[in-house]
């Protein structure tokens, strides 16, 4: 049965009644180079066998998962404890949506007000909410709530050295809505934000929107950071893609930040061709009505008995649309489920340890590598499960000889620094056991013609 959703004349009419010419009008907006001249190639119809054996077929050329991976840039490979996958596969859970009649779905709020609650201890900050798609579209959203609070400021600043995909998504939301988008350069010795960048920071400055441990692995230097914020009167906004980082390194509430978003996908979430992610947004308790998404709140019914309602919901569906604080439609219902599933798990200090294990790793590995192999540490700053090496020949080079060999070595920076040629992104967790890390080592010697 053919599927037809309109007929010529109900188009006619629709395209009459907005005063457009023809559909290819409507798409007028989009650049001419990326839109699609021909029809779809599309193969012919196959039965469900024949699709099961052509998708087996597939999967088969995704070899990733055999290798000995060190590939990080903000999706990390953390052990997922069973209780995760376990809990998740709860009827109540696994259709995770936010309810439109709330008050109903008493689980699914509990679920929810739960996972506001740690990630609120976790970030240290006062509020947190039903969370966002990922950390990227959380950072932009971040951007836009603070130049609504400070609405007479027109520049936003953002770190060189945050996540390119962030700094472009943040680009893309605001393109329309603040006056200007300033960068801050990076240190190419310390791999930090350049201390005389800092100086941009004025009376004009709506915020600053910067990430630790940044792209490279490099923590920032955050009280610097957030003093020259502060003194001129900014928004401090800290980006957080590694959330396990969190067991060790101050919190966005140590360093005074209004507006704190990050990345949940360390938290129990496995690697899944890219995603789903999930966004993490907290925000000073002086800030909350300005804040996008839904808040979920606890509270007693008329016979004394804990409830649960939806507190905010500040979004274009439940408000007069000129009056929503932004148009985010959903939160990551079961995203958010399984990582508070994984924090109530860990606890603190089950974070903390994890975040240790994670520091011995990679720092063991860049004291093998510096001393059994051509290649440098590429920055001083210290850093957190991942760092940026310099290989003796191009970046490209080294990891296609470390692919031969079973292992995705890194990234190379030249996928988004063209100046960083010899560059290798690396990535460590509690995964690698340190044999697997010597024997990175020891093949990247032979490689770079170390001793190792």
């Amino acid at each position: 049965m053919r599927y037809l959703p309109i007929t010529e004349r109900e188009k006619k009419e629709m395209l009459n009644k907005i005063g457009a010419s023809s559909v290819k009008e409507l798409f007028s907006p989009v650049p001419e180079d990326i839109l699609l001249k021909n029809k779809l190639k599309l193969p012919k119809a196959k039965s469900e066998m024949e699709i099961e054996k052509y998708m087996s077929g597939l999967a088969k050329k995704n070899t990733g998962a055999e290798m000995l991976s060190f590939l990080g840039g903000g999706a990390y490979k953390h052990y997922c404890p069973s209780v995760v996958d376990q809990l998740l596969l709860r009827s109540e859970f696994f259709t995770a949506y936010t309810p439109y009649q709330p008050e109903v779905s008493q689980g699914t709020l509990q679920a929810i007000f739960e996972f506001q609650s740690m990630t609120s201890q976790l970030f240290k900050m006062d509020v947190a909410n039903a969370s966002m798609y990922d950390g990227a579209s959380a950072a932009a959203e971040a951007v836009l709530m603070a130049a609504k609070i400070n609405k007479k400021r027109g520049k936003v600043l953002i770190a060189s050295t945050m996540h390119p995909h962030y700094i472009e998504t943040v680009k893309t939301y605001t393109g329309f809505l603040v006056e200007k988008v300033e960068m801050l350069q990076m240190n190419s010795e310390t791999g930090q934000i350049d201390d005389s960048e800092l100086n941009k920071i004025d009376t004009d400055t709506i915020c600053l929107l910067f990430q630790y441990p940044n792209y490279f692995g490099v923590i920032e230097n955050l009280k610097k950071v957030s003093e020259k914020t502060k003194e001129n009167g900014a928004m401090l906004i800290p980006v957080i893609t590694e959330a396990t980082s969190l067991g060790i390194l101050a919190s966005p509430g140590d360093i005074d930040a209004d507006i704190a978003v990050g990345e949940g996908q360390a938290l129990g979430i496995p690697l899944h061709f890219g995603g789903p992610g999930l966004g993490i947004f907290t925000c000073k308790e002086k800030y909350v009505r300005k804040m996008p998404g839904r808040l979920v709140g606890k509270t007693v019914d008329r016979n004394g008995n804990n409830c649960y309602v939806l507190t905010l919901a500040a979004r274009e569906q439940h408000i007069k649309r000129e009056k929503a604080t932004s148009n985010i439609c959903t939160n990551q219902g079961l995203m958010a489920t399984a990582a508070s599933i994984y924090l109530a798990t860990m606890g603190k200090d089950g974070m903390k340890k994890l975040a240790l294990m994670n520091v011995k790793r990679s720092e063991y590995l860049k004291d093998q590598i510096s001393r059994k192999t051509n290649c440098k540490i590429a920055f001083s700053g210290h850093t957190y499960n991942e760092f940026a090496i310099l290989s003796p020949q191009n970046a490209e080079k080294t990891l296609d000889a470390l692919k031969q060999e079973d292992i995705l070595g890194g990234i190379p920076a030249s996928r988004y620094y063209p100046e960083f040629s010899s560059m290798i992104i690396i990535n460590t967790t509690e995964m690698h056991s340190f044999e697997d890390i010597d024997r990175f080592v020891e093949i990247l010697g032979k490689i770079t013609g170390g001793s190792a």
